[in-house]
C-alpha cells in the first residue's frame, strides 16, 4: 500500500495514468529476486474489491442516463460477453496446441468481460463525453455477472458435466433475477435501519460501508449474482441519499468513500502487475514466448469483436430511430464515440480473480488441464490490454473525443447527481 500511494502520487506529478504507472511498478517489484511469492486467494480478491467498487460506480451513475442508454448497455454487457467468449474460444482452440473446446471456452469466459475500473481510472481527467462514461460504467455493472455465468458452465464442461442450452439460459435468468431480488430486499432493510439510526452519523456511514460486502456474501451464499445485488444496492442507496440524507451525512460519506476507492483502485493494478512474474515462473521456458504471442492474438481478437459489435450497435440504433421506433435521440452516438467505447474496453481485476479461481483438481483428483497456461494467458491479455490501450487511450480521446458536435450531443444533464 505504501508503494501504491507513492506511485500514485508520482503518476500525477509526471502526468501518467495512475493505473498504468501502478502496473509498471508492480511488474518491476515482482521481478525483484528477493520478493516473496504472492499467493492471491481469488475469493478474497473478489470479496475485497468488487463490492465496494461496484457499489461506488452504481451509487454515482445517473439512473436517468443509465435508462436512456439501456439498449446499448444491455447489448454490450450480455450479448457481447457471450460473443466474445465464443470468439476467443475459437481462436484459442485452433491456435494453442492441446487446447480442447471446453478449455478454450473457459479461457474465453475469463476474458469476456471488460473492466470499467480500468477504463474509468485511465480516462479520468481526459474529458470523456458524459454519455461515453455512462455506457462504459453501465456495461461494467452488468457484464461481470454474464461472464461469471459463462465461466461456471465452461468449467462444468471441463469437469465433465453435460451442457444443455435450455438449462444454461434458465440458470442465467435465476442468477440475475436472484441477485436483483436480494439487492432490493437489502435496500429496503437498510433504509429502515438508517431511518432508525438517523441521528447517529457514525452508525449510518458504517452501515453504508459494510452493506456492499454483506449483500455480496448473501447473494453468493444463495449462488445468485453478487454483482447484480450490489449494483441494485448502489442504485437504491443513491436514490435514498438524494431524497432523505442531510447534507452533513453526504459530505462525510463522500470524503470517506473517496479514500476507500482510491486505495482499492490502486491496489488492484499493483496486484495485477505483481502477480505476472510469479505466474511466469510456473510456465516452462520454451512456452513463454509462444504464449505471449497467443496473448497478443487473443487481445486483438477481443478488441476486434468489440469494435464490430459497437459499430453494429451504432448502426442499429440509427436505423431504429429513423424507422420511428421507441429510440430516444439521446441514446444515439456517432462513429467517434463508437471508437472511444471500443478502445476503452480493457480487461482487469475480474479476469484476474476468475483466472486465479480455476479449480486445481478435477472431481476425480486429476490436475485441472492447462491450468497454469490459462492463468498465464489471462494475466498476459490483461496486461496487454491495460498497457496497450491504456497508454494510447489519452491520444485516442484527444483525436476522437474533442469534437464540439460530439461534446454538445453528449453534454451531461443540468441536474447533478449527489455524491456519497
Amino acid at each position: 500500500m505504501a508503494v501504491m500511494i507513492v506511485a500514485s502520487g508520482m503518476a500525477e506529478k509526471w502526468k501518467v495514468a495512475v493505473p498504468v504507472m501502478l502496473l509498471i511498478v508492480g511488474l518491476i517489484v515482482g521481478f525483484i529476486p528477493a520478493m516473496p511469492e504472492l499467493e492471491l486467494n481469488p475469493e478474497i480478491i473478489m470479496l475485497l474489491f468488487l463490492p465496494p467498487l461496484l457499489y461506488d460506480a452504481a451509487f454515482n451513475i445517473s439512473f436517468k442516463d443509465f435508462k436512456t442508454n439501456i439498449n446499448t448497455i444491455g447489448t454490450l454487457a450480455i450479448g457481447l460477453v457471450f460473443i466474445t467468449t465464443a470468439g476467443i474460444a475459437a481462436v484459442a482452440h485452433y491456435m494453442i496446441p492441446g487446447m480442447s473446446w471446453p478449455l478454450a471456452f473457459v479461457l474465453g469466459s475469463i476474458l469476456s468481460a471488460t473492466d470499467a475500473v480500468a477504463a474509468i481510472g485511465i480516462t479520468k481527467g481526459l474529458g470523456l463525453p458524459h454519455k461515453t462514461v455512462t455506457i462504459l460504467e453501465g456495461e461494467s455493472l452488468v457484464n461481470d455477472a454474464s461472464a461469471l455465468v459463462a465461466y461456471r458452465f465452461a468449467v462444468a464442461a471441463v469437469i465433465g458435466i453435460a451442457f444443455h442450452t435450455g438449462q444454461a439460459l434458465l440458470q442465467f435468468l435465476i442468477v440475475l433475477g436472484g441477485g436483483l431480488l436480494i439487492g432490493m430486499i437489502v435496500v429496503k432493510l437498510l433504509s429502515l435501519a438508517l431511518r432508525f439510526f438517523r441521528t447517529n452519523d457514525e452508525v449510518i456511514i458504517s452501515l453504508m460501508l459494510l452493506m456492499p460486502f454483506v449483500t455480496w456474501l448473501i447473494a453468493e451464499h444463495f449462488r445468485v449474482s453478487g454483482v447484480i445485488a450490489v449494483v441494485v444496492l448502489g442504485l437504491g442507496m443513491s436514490r435514498l441519499s438524494r431524497e432523505k440524507f442531510p447534507q452533513r451525512i453526504k459530505d462525510q460519506s463522500k470524503h470517506f468513500w473517496n479514500v476507500i476507492i482510491f486505495l482499492l483502485n490502486g491496489l488492484i493494478f499493483l496486484l495485477i502487475g505483481l502477480e505476472f512474474p510469479f505466474v511466469l515462473k510456473k510456465l516452462k521456458e520454451a512456452q513463454v514466448w509462444p504464449f505471449i504471442g497467443y496473448a497478443f492474438m487473443i487481445a486483438f481478437t477481443a478488441l476486434l469483436i468489440r469494435m464490430i459489435r459497437v459499430y453494429w450497435q451504432q448502426f442499429n440504433l440509427q436505423r431504429a430511430f429513423r424507422g420511428k421506433r421507441k429510440i430516444s435521440e439521446e441514446a444515439l452516438f456517432d462513429s467517434k464515440t463508437s471508437f472511444i467505447i471500443t478502445w476503452s474496453g480493457m480487461r482487469g481485476i475480474v479476469s484476474l480473480a476468475i483466472a486465479l479461481g480455476l479449480p486445481v483438481h478435477l472431481e476425480n483428483g486429476e490436475p485441472f488441464p492447462m491450468r497454469n497456461e490459462i492463468i498465464f494467458i489471462a494475466i498476459a491479455v490483461v496486461l496487454v490490454s491495460l498497457l496497450g490501450q491504456g497508454l494510447t487511450l489519452p491520444w485516442v480521446v484527444k483525436i476522437f473525443g474533442k469534437d464540439d458536435d460530439v461534446a454538445a450531443a453528449n453534454r451531461p444533464p443540468d441536474k447533478e447527481v449527489d455524491g456519497h
